[in-house]
């Protein structure tokens, strides 16, 4: 069960890999500014992951103009995350959650992923200014991808 709608956000601060090197992104930053869509996914470099995040990608733009940030969220190294996304085009913050303490937060560990280990299940959360939960969805298998257009609803609210 993902973390409830109405519930303050957990704020967190995680690594990115970007060209300047690793950096520091913290929800909170976004707190009065814009919305955040947080997007857990298990693994980088696997086929449903990489379909979402490209999609995303070529939506990103609808996103900005519901006056949104997106993140996505993984278990796996920044290192890791910033050589998907040169390989796919990947143009979303990627932030790892290595420790899983974040996916612990928010309610959406899957444990023994296909028997190698605990990862982030697939989860969206639309997270608004206020800092407070306005959408939450755990998708039933790590194969289903979230409900995108209930994302931008919550959103467009």
């Amino acid at each position: 069960m993902a973390l409830a709608v109405g519930t303050k956000a957990p704020d967190f601060t995680l690594k990115s890999k970007t060209a300047d090197g690793l950096v520091d992104v913290t929800l909170s930053a976004n707190f009065g500014q814009k919305q955040t869509v947080l997007l857990f996914f298990p693994l980088a470099f696997t086929g449903v992951c990489t379909t979402e995040m490209c999609d995303i990608t070529a939506g990103l733009g609808a996103y900005a103009s519901l006056g949104a940030d997106v993140i996505g969220i993984s278990v796996d190294s920044p290192f890791a995350q910033e050589a998907w996304a040169q390989q796919h085009k990947i143009k979303i913050t990627l932030v790892s959650d290595l420790n899983k303490d974040v996916t612990k937060a928010y309610d959406v560990l899957f444990p023994a992923l296909a028997g190698i280990g605990d990862t982030s299940a697939r989860a969206a959360f639309v997270i608004g200014k206020d800092g407070v939960v306005k959408y939450a969805e755990r998708t039933p298998t790590p194969k289903d991808l979230p409900n995108f257009e209930a994302v931008k609803a919550a959103l467009a609210k």
